[in-house]
């Protein structure tokens, strides 16, 4: 069953909630910290349930911090709202956003749901990275406007 969201522009008021959706910040700092630069920059995005404004499913960042090209360093979506449609449209909406002729974004080998997410939007593989997670490299894929 697909969810109803609103994907907006990020707000300082959002941080707490977008906190605690994300459970690697809810242990790390410097996750928390990451994700106060990109609202106060500009470059996160949230998805709000439609029928709860205040209610955050998700949320995703787009930057060029990928030798200088578009890139999506972060998608998250609430557990409970896995696999309803969030995913896919944050990042309809950052690719939107995204500027240049190629936007990146990667996953680990290991996530396959997102890896299949990816691909139905059109991404492709673009290569790998080793040594981030030990064991799991990471997947690099690119999409192409035209």
């Amino acid at each position: 069953m697909t969810l109803e969201a609103e994907v907006r522009l990020a707000r300082q008021a959002d941080l707490e909630a977008l906190f605690e959706l994300d459970a690697i910040a809810q242990r790390e700092d410097c996750r928390r910290q990451s994700i106060a630069r990109a609202v106060a920059s500009g470059q996160c995005w949230v998805a709000a349930d439609a029928d709860d404004a205040a209610e955050l499913l998700g949320y995703g960042v787009l930057d060029n911090s990928f030798f200088g090209q578009d890139f999506i360093p972060l998608v998250v979506v609430r557990d409970s709202a896995r696999r309803r449609g969030i995913g896919a449209a944050i990042l309809r909406v950052l690719q939107s956003r995204s500027l240049g002729d190629k936007l990146f974004t990667s996953t680990n080998a290991s996530n396959l749901p997102m890896q299949a997410l990816l691909g139905k939007l059109g991404f492709v593989g673009s290569g790998q990275v080793e040594n981030l997670d030990d064991g799991d490299p990471e997947l690099v894929f690119v999409k192409f406007r035209s």
